[in-house]
């Protein structure tokens, strides 16, 4: 199939496809603020005041072989992991800064930590890059950086060298695609050059100099992935903290896209969060991401010793709980063709396999449009117990008491109480292959 936001450059995304479900990590020195990653700029602490959380760094009980587990009992396939945010702390052993994680208390490349532990779990690695460094002295004061207001720094502009910083972005780039073997993702955050404060002008593809980050990224690793955030109009599309109601098209051909969601407002551990979204809300916007040929990449922040909050570890068990009886309804799996039944999301995996998840537990009976003559069996996904179905019959006398049929529609007879499943699947079994589906 071809995909509007991707070319021969880029490498196969089919393992991408398949996986769907994956973990987002952000760490850094924000993690000991423990209010939001954004802070350095939303609160304009200059790079001397903000030192103070690069010493007191040291996340002794961190365990990315405790995490990897964690991710792979969660039914998590993949994992990208911030290397370096826009704080621009590095969180391996660069050769081109003295502002890593090897100069802390901590010592350790929890990089390498990282992609060693999830890569023993079978998970692929993605690494997640920014392309904005506030702590670094040629990158060029705009509207988002943290000394915006502050005249001396404006007038540091007169001096500061944006190429000196590409450079430097070049070579921290491919430290980390060259250092730690096969990286599967590269996650780029972010371009933003449309943005105008008259004074100054945002960054994008050609500030950045996209394309030939692009060329090097590709060189480097020629079957990496990599995300849209290059400006450039390639690579996986990655909505955050918003949920596409559909599958994402440009001009008229789909494309690969990734919803990017916290289980909070924020991204890093936030020690005061309110508004934390629950299991069950979780759960569904991964079976809605995955029911518009998505994927979806749930984060997780850990604290400032490394660990994850309880709320996370709770979210994060009742998913994989549901994974384990659960996960063949979205691995391979994207949108059908046939039409939603009312409170319900549709998966589908290739042309006989069709998943209904069933969100609000309706009265004994949900009417499948469009299947009749169609279905050869049905049970529950979690136990494999059979759903037993009927469909249109003619000569059938229909009382007052009885549900009533559509000739081009089954009728599944559920239970009256609801399976003590966070939301049910129907496993349906098709006779034909009339409706394969292609992701």
């Amino acid at each position: 199939m071809k995909y509007a936001n991707w070319n021969n450059e880029l490498g196969n995304p089919e393992w991408f496809l398949h996986d769907r479900f994956g973990m987002f990590i952000h760490f850094g020195l924000f993690s000991l603020a423990a209010r939001h990653e954004w802070l350095m700029t939303t609160e304009q602490i200059s790079p001397e005041d903000y030192q103070k959380y690069f010493e007191h760094f040291n996340p002794e009980l961190i365990d990315m072989k405790t995490l990897a587990k964690t991710a792979k009992e969660t039914g998590m396939k993949y994992a990208v992991l911030t290397t370096k945010h826009h704080e621009g702390f590095a969180l391996w052993d660069t050769d081109y800064s003295d502002y890593k994680i090897t100069n802390t208390q901590f010592k350790r490349d929890l990089v390498q930590e990282f992609i060693e532990a999830f890569r023993a779990e079978g998970i692929k690695i993605g690494l997640y890059h920014s392309l904005i460094d506030w702590h670094h002295e040629d990158f060029t004061i705009d509207g988002l950086h943290p000394q915006r207001d502050d005249e001396e720094y404006r007038k540091s502009n007169n001096t500061r060298k944006m190429e000196a910083y590409l450079d430097y972005l070049k070579n921290q780039v491919t430290e980390l695609l060259t250092n730690y073997g096969k990286v599967d993702y590269f996650w780029f955050d972010f371009s933003y050059g449309h943005r105008d404060w008259e004074w100054s002008k945002g960054k994008g593809k050609n500030e950045w100099k996209s394309e030939e980050i692009l060329d090097l990224v590709t060189k480097l690793q020629p079957d990496i992935l990599v995300n849209d955030r290059l400006d450039l109009g390639l690579g996986v599309v990655t909505p955050e903290q918003y949920q596409p109601e559909k599958p994402l098209v440009k001009d008229g051909q789909p494309v690969i896209w990734e919803a990017c969601q916290a289980m909070k407002p924020t991204w890093g551990y936030d020690r005061d969060a309110k508004d934390w979204k629950s299991s069950e809300v979780l759960l569904k916007m991964l079976i809605e991401t995955v029911s518009n040929n998505g994927n979806f990449l749930l984060n997780v922040g850990p604290n400032a010793k490394g660990e994850l909050d309880k709320r996370e570890e709770s979210r994060l068990n009742d998913i994989g709980d549901w994974m384990k009886r659960n996960s063949k309804s979205l691995y391979g799996a994207g949108q059908s063709p046939f039409t939603v039944p009312k409170d319900c999301r549709y998966t589908q995996v290739g042309s006989n396999k069709l998943y209904l998840h069933i969100y609000s537990w309706p009265l004994r009976h949900i009417h499948l449009q469009g299947l009749a003559g169609r279905v050869q069996y049905a049970q529950f996904l979690h136990d494999h117990s059979q759903v037993f179905f009927r469909e249109f019959d003619p000569e059938e006398v229909i009382t007052s008491t009885e549900t009533h049929i559509d000739e081009d529609s089954v009728v599944l007879e559920l239970p009256i109480e609801k399976p003590e499943v966070l939301v049910p699947v129907v496993e349906i079994f098709l006779k034909d292959g009339e409706n394969e589906i292609k992701i």
